[in-house]
């Protein structure tokens, strides 16, 4: 599994490029060729009932919680990526993300619900322009990126974006958007479905849940 940020659609735009570099020297044998089976499934069944996996019931976290989990997770991924570098740019299987690839996953998504928070706050019912993340972690070459790096900007991702969380208010919680596959969102029921991708990825990195 990739993610439960689900890419239905072929590539039509991205967040953010990344400023986080390739390393300068990664060693070719510990780089593992790119098998990880793209994630198709829908995941917005976790607005509904609790994530078996990571244990997070998104259906009862309130709106105005999100900045404040948006927060502590981006802390709790620093400090993953302060870490042993080798074993962060490891694999545990050929076909699943590294804890430096899930890391720079989560960055990302923090970048892209940005763009698409300000697009539902500024227009009437957008249409969210698609983002292909297996493609992307490829092209950007997330398993080279400097750690260091890679937690300096999802920290400032992930305040940006609780920032922008944390402006909202009255009715703006009930504006609309939509994904490619049809999926609609309200900016309440968004706030809650992308809480539970980095909580996710970071039980999927460290095995504790929520």
């Amino acid at each position: 599994m990739t993610s439960p940020e689900n890419a239905a659609a072929p590539q039509t735009a991205a967040p953010q490029t990344a400023t986080t570099g390739p390393a300068d020297a990664v060693d070719p044998d510990t780089v593992v060729p790119d098998t990880v089976v793209p994630d198709t499934k829908d995941w917005t069944w976790v607005l509904e009932r609790t994530c078996p996996d990571c244990g997070l019931d998104s259906a009862a976290v309130a709106p105005e919680a999100v900045p404040g989990l948006i927060r502590a997770n981006a802390e709790a991924w620093v400090a993953v990526l302060a870490g042993d570098e080798d074993a962060l740019r490891r694999r545990p299987r050929p076909d699943v993300w590294s804890g430096l690839e899930y890391a720079c996953h989560v960055r990302d998504v923090f970048r892209l619900f940005h763009v698409r928070l300000n697009l539902m706050l500024d227009q009437e019912g957008p249409a969210f322009p698609n983002w292909d993340q297996d493609e992307t972690a490829v092209a950007d070459r997330y398993r080279e990126q400097r750690p260091r790096a890679v937690a300096a900007d999802l920290a400032e991702a992930g305040r940006v974006l609780a920032d922008a969380f944390e402006r909202v208010t009255g009715g703006q919680w009930q504006r609309t958007g939509h994904r490619g596959d049809g999926a609609r969102f309200t900016v309440e029921s968004f706030s809650r479905y992308l809480i539970h991708d980095p909580v996710h990825h970071l039980y999927d990195v460290t095995g504790e849940r929520v």
